[in-house]
């Protein structure tokens, strides 16, 4: 929620049509607590001959703000001056938003305090443009993405689990380690076998692309990048998990690490 009483001129709005009359459309302005005014002459291009044709009640639109007057508290809206581009664009900005306060409240408990919620928000835009933004990055980069942050460990630790949770990003990559050993006569066969087991044997997901590249011996890495993060994680830790079975079968020594070993670089 925005705290101002007013948006700024010029800001784009989005806000619920909650009255038409012959003269314009009323816009209810909740993110502002406000009410706006579409003047008739600026609901749509060209002559209008009934505003009912260009807009209904409990329509969500997007308007440009015109003037502000915060002595008559009116603020003057354009439908009109938006284009469709920067309609889709608000319009996702603001779900997006939306979005972020439902995660917020399911981290927090919906009968969290205001001031409570006010601190944690305020923490991740300190770092963040947008809640959704931390939301996002909590997603793809767990704590990592809080550490900067001055929020507590608890709050921290509920934004990055309610993000896991929650949070469908385009696609996430995810790397782990497995370091390889055998000392059998045969050893090198048996990690080479370890590493196709690794690689799946042809029966990783196919919105999954898992790669297994060489560090130093014996660290190889495992490279995920899947849908989302349950998902990456999960494959990353079954790809180790089949290696480490293989090379372990063949007297040999097999572990699964996130870091690489810092004796390594």
């Amino acid at each position: 929620m925005n705290n101002s009483d007013y948006p700024e001129v010029g800001e784009l709005v989005v806000g619920e049509v909650d009255e038409i009359a012959d003269f314009g459309v009323f816009v209810d302005l909740e993110a502002y607590d406000s009410r706006g005014l579409a003047h008739i002459s600026e609901v749509a291009s060209g002559w209008i001959k009934n505003v009912r044709d260009h807009a209904r009640e409990g329509e969500t639109v997007v308007a440009k703000v015109l003037d502000i007057d915060t002595d008559s508290q009116q603020i003057d809206l354009s439908l009109k001056d938006v284009n469709e581009h920067q309609r889709k664009e608000t319009i996702q900005i603001w779900k997006n938003e939306q979005k972020a306060d439902n995660w917020m409240e399911i981290a927090l408990g919906e009968d969290v305090d205001d001031d409570i919620y006010q601190t944690v928000a305020n923490g991740l835009l300190a770092e963040y443009d947008t809640l959704y933004e931390a939301f996002e990055e909590a997603a793809i980069h767990g704590m990592d993405a809080v550490e900067d942050t001055d929020l507590g460990d608890e709050h921290a630790e509920a934004i990055v689990q309610t993000a896991r949770e929650n949070v469908s990003v385009p696609y996430v990559t995810v790397t782990g380690y497995v370091d390889l050993e055998c000392p059998a006569p045969d050893g090198v066969d048996e990690v080479k076998e370890a590493l196709q087991a690794a690689e799946g044997n042809g029966e990783v997901p196919p919105e999954v692309e898992l790669e297994v590249s060489y560090v130093g011996s014996p660290e190889y890495r495992i490279n995920v990048q899947a849908p989302d993060y349950k998902t990456a994680e999960s494959e990353l830790e079954a790809s180790a998990e089949r290696a480490t079975e293989v090379i372990e079968a063949a007297d040999g020594e097999g572990e699964y690490h996130r870091e690489r070993r810092e004796d390594d670089e």
